[in-house]
């Protein structure tokens, strides 16, 4: 078996996993775009297309963990190669909402993307796709994404758990230690390629959900409307503010395509558990009487994008409004606010600071803690190596705390192990 880390073992975003058999068979797991930087779209080896598909040559089919950006985004390419594709069925039904939105106008780069989309075959957790002498097995992980996954990867006699971006602090985490226990443990695992996002990174302990719900509550009881930006696909954030803002008696507002968004949540995670459901939301277009009604009353929650439509209905509104009593809370990455962080983007600041209103902040991150990723490494106790990916390239695995066997066998260079060749590019 080969395994080939094309990107990620020194960056966060863009990973890019190849595993092949010695037989040939060959897959990828994500294939990720390089992460924006600022307000500009990041230049990435693999917009050429001489060097896609030379990635692409031989690969059999893709398994994404999740739709995030950083983690899909040559979808249309790879389906005009008639190479077959993998993701989550929830995802897949997130992402045609998302493409068949932005393609509502014609355009034709998104209407690609959508037909994209319609193509990709879902798999199930637990359940087994083979190809050829490649078997690989998905297992729901919690993150900033609804319906991500890890993937155990079986392959001439080894095998590999690629865990894709986890976290044990999101509503749904605490499923991922009898996950392990459970399913994936007593198999062995020879190698663990696991995320590092938070590595170099503030290691103070992270907050829940749960207690990011509670923070939302205090919040939303200090003014009475407030514009929420997080983002429109994240089921434990929309969950944590749609609670909240019930809790506290304030009518919860959103666009047409977050509409539909939480319809779709509801649809599936929903009937699971009551916390996806959102029964009680207004859609702020067809309604705008009853929100200036509730700004008078106990006031709104609404979550806003920065897009022209929606500010079009900020501009509308907000001079109805006390600005004393109206607050832009902030929970996304801060850095993208922070005018000294190199992620920071002009136009989300522009947004933020847009009117004379109060600003709050309140996030907690969809990525494992330290003590998460050692907890997975100690549990899962792998063989042979450990790879760190999407991780900071200054950032060390060897610096968690766990056992020195574990530190020693983290790999970040080049090698053959055993009968495994490990490429790290």
């Amino acid at each position: 078996m080969t395994i080939t880390i094309h990107r990620g073992i020194n960056q966060i975003g863009g990973c890019i996993t190849e595993i092949a058999s010695a037989s040939g068979t060959k897959i990828l797991i994500d294939l990720g775009h390089n992460l924006p930087e600022g307000d500009e779209p990041s230049d990435d080896i693999y917009d050429n297309s001489v060097n896609l598909a030379a990635l692409l040559d031989g690969v059999e089919a893709v398994f994404y963990t999740h739709p995030h950006g950083d983690h899909i985004g040559f979808e249309t390419e790879v389906a005009k190669r008639g190479i077959k594709q993998y993701i989550g069925f929830l995802s897949k039904e997130l992402m045609i909402l998302l493409k068949g939105h932005l393609a509502y106008n014609g355009n034709p780069k998104f209407q690609a993307e959508l037909d994209a989309f319609k193509s990709f075959s879902t798999y199930k957790e637990k359940d087994e796709i083979s190809f050829n002498d490649i078997t690989i097995t998905p297992y729901f992980v919690s993150h900033s994404a609804p319906d991500s996954y890890m993937f155990l990867i079986e392959c001439d006699g080894k095998k590999v758990l690629h865990t894709g971006d986890f976290r044990e602090h999101g509503y749904r985490g605490k499923g991922l230690s009898s996950t392990i226990r459970s399913y994936i443990a007593h198999r062995k695992i020879d190698i663990l390629i696991t995320e590092g996002t938070m590595l170099s990174r503030d290691d103070s302990r992270l907050m829940t959900e749960n207690e990011l719900k509670h923070k939302a509550i205090d919040i939303f009881q200090k003014h009475r409307n407030f514009f929420v930006m997080c983002s429109s696909m994240d089921a434990d954030r929309l969950a944590s503010f749609y609670q909240a803002a019930k809790a506290v008696g304030k009518m919860f507002v959103v666009d047409g395509f977050q509409w539909k968004v939480l319809e779709t949540i509801g649809n599936t995670l929903g009937t699971k558990s009551d916390l996806y459901r959102f029964p009680r939301r207004r859609y702020y277009e067809n309604h705008m009487d009853a929100i200036r009604n509730a700004s008078n009353a106990n006031g709104f929650v609404m979550i806003v994008r920065n897009n022209r439509h929606c500010r079009k209905f900020i501009e509308t509104i907000f001079p109805t409004l006390d600005p004393k009593e109206t607050c832009f809370l902030y929970s996304q990455y801060l850095g993208y606010i922070l005018s000294t962080h190199s992620a920071f983007q002009q136009r989300t600041y522009d947004f933020v600071h847009s009117h004379e209103w109060h600003i709050d902040y309140l996030h907690t991150s969809g990525h494992a803690s330290r003590e998460a990723l050692a907890k997975v490494c100690t549990k899962l106790n792998p063989r042979l190596a450990i790879i760190p990916i999407h991780r900071d390239a200054n950032s060390d695995f060897r610096t968690l705390d766990m056992s020195q066997d574990l530190k020693d066998k983290v790999l970040t260079e080049s090698r053959t192990i055993e009968d495994v060749e490990i490429n790290i590019k």
